[in-house]
């Protein structure tokens, strides 16, 4: 077993490009929320010469429609969402700075590209695991979109979020390596 690295937001260049596919992450600090509506408004914004409604540089974006709180809750279930519905957005916001997405799912070879070439990296989250996630978010508000709901851009604090390094930025794939390794077994 490999040892948990515990890193915090925002990811510096030198962050992401030290992380490797396989790496187990604690991750502490202040994340956004974003699936494929707000991704769209966001690379509206950019075609139009506008800024965009946060800061993207060094930040990390969530895939997760979050559910309602309950009461004495700060969020509900938050689980991870497929990740390939932002493949046609991620590049342009990879370029901007954006240094780490959080989901599950394989991502495009245009996504594992930009990444590769502005030093991002791709954690993997557990799905089906919503209710146990929600309980390293800390605090929760909308900072964007609030007309999408849940698929709005929420401005989550997390304390030691459980992850793994899907893609890092030197090329390695957790996914296509895994495959490689058991299917010799």
């Amino acid at each position: 077993m490999t040892e948990i690295i515990k890193i915090e937001t925002p990811l510096s260049d030198e962050d992401a490009r030290s992380l490797r596919a396989g790496d187990r992450i604690y991750l502490s600090g202040v994340i956004y929320t974003g699936r494929d509506a707000a991704h769209k408004r966001l690379t509206g914004l950019l075609q139009e010469g506008r800024p965009l409604p946060i800061d993207i540089e060094g930040q990390v974006i969530y895939y997760v429609g979050p559910a309602p709180a309950s009461a004495g809750r700060v969020i509900g279930s938050a689980g991870p969402t497929t990740s390939g519905r932002m493949d046609a957005y991620a590049p342009a916001l990879i370029a901007l700075g954006l240094k780490g997405m959080v989901g599950k799912g394989v991502r495009s070879d245009a996504v594992k590209d930009a990444m590769r070439e502005y030093g991002a990296v791709y954690f993997g989250a557990t799905g089906g695991a919503g209710a146990l996630l929600a309980r390293r978010i800390k605090s929760c508000r909308v900072v964007a979109y609030e007309d999408l709901g849940p698929e709005a851009i929420h401005r989550l604090e997390v304390v030691d979020f459980p992850l793994v390094v899907v893609n890092d930025s030197a090329g390695g794939d957790l996914y296509r390596d895994a495959v490689e390794v058991y299917g010799r077994m």
